[in-house]
């Protein structure tokens, strides 16, 4: 099996390319930037020194300097990886990626956060970066790709205004409340994804990530936000291990189904000690609670991922201390 991982170099995207390696799968990686896999030893580049913001390079691939070797590289950790280097809002760039047969797409590039950027470069790069990958995987016959949407497109982390939840627990068919260009652009994604789906017959999965990190970001931000639970409230209180979330994404791109579907994934409790019931009594007054929140249990319904992709998180909860 051959995949493409568009921000390979990031966050989510360098766990994704060592899940995929370790189950043996070959890895095409587009990164912005440079970027180095452990044990690859060498790789292929493509592009003309990109904008660090808006994605956007000077001029279509070329080879990039400092390269050497075998342009597929082969190691002790599992399948290929070929590393291309440009913006995943390039045609040019993308094409290259494609060049080879690939069984599916995992679509990662995007500026993650409306204060990296001005608002155009937030929406419209992010946008338009969906678009040119979606857009070359159906050209060339791709029947899967996986979209990293956002729990941030239901509009609260990034508002200018504190908003709440229209009730709790959250599920896929919650309205969104968008006032910044990070969250417009996700649920822009999200539909160019059913839009393909629709017009190509290819088969789409949006994951909805909450705030994701690795173990020591994790520890950190729980530590926060058990010293001042407000900080968490427009994030419902959710994460993800980066790992996890490479695992979904492994998980979307490979189990069987047909359609476009949408799914929130998260950690199975929240970052603080205090129950969660008790957390949105207190700081989402007056929101629905539609269903009991038992314990400290994330009040985002997670049952698609689970049903869909048999998606459970593995790498447990933030830990918890006595209250």
């Amino acid at each position: 099996m051959r995949i493409v991982v568009t921000g390979a170099g990031g966050n989510i995207g360098r766990a994704t390319v060592a899940r995929l390696r370790a189950a043996g799968a070959d890895v095409v990686a587009l990164s912005l930037e440079p970027v180095a896999f452990p044990d690859v030893v060498s790789g292929v580049g493509t592009a003309n020194a990109p904008d660090a913001h808006t994605g956007v390079d000077g001029g279509g691939p070329s080879k990039a300097a400092g390269t050497a070797g075998d342009p597929e590289a082969r190691d002790g950790a599992g399948g290929h990886v070929d590393v291309v280097i440009g913006s995943a809002g390039d045609p040019d760039v993308v094409a290259a990626a494609f060049d080879a047969p690939v069984d599916a797409v995992i679509h990662l590039a995007a500026i993650p956060a409306p204060t990296l950027g001005t608002g155009l470069e937030v929406f419209g790069g992010n946008t338009r970066a969906t678009f040119v990958v979606l857009d070359e995987a159906a050209r060339r016959g791709v029947c899967r790709a996986v979209l990293a949407s956002s729990y941030a497109l239901l509009g609260m982390p990034f508002s200018p205004h504190d908003l709440h939840p229209p009730y709790y627990p959250l599920d896929e068919a919650a309205p969104p409340q968008i006032e910044d260009p990070y969250a417009l652009s996700k649920l822009v994604d999200e539909l160019t994804g059913e839009m393909f789906h629709r017009r190509d017959g290819m088969d789409v999965v949006a994951l909805r990530f909450p705030f994701t990190g690795d173990t020591d970001r994790l520890a950190k931000t729980a530590a926060d936000l058990r010293a001042d639970p407000a900080k968490g409230a427009r994030n419902s209180w959710a994460y993800l291990h980066v790992d996890d979330a490479a695992e979904a994404a492994w998980l979307a791109a490979t189990v069987p189904l047909t359609g476009f579907h949408r799914c929130f994934v998260a950690a199975p409790e929240t970052f603080c000690d205090t129950p969660t019931e008790e957390l949105i009594a207190t700081y989402h007054p007056g929101v629905p609670v539609r269903s009991p929140i038992p314990g400290r249990r994330v009040p985002i319904d997670t049952g698609v991922a689970s049903r869909l992709l048999g998606f459970t998180p593995s790498r447990g909860t933030a830990p918890s201390s006595p209250r």
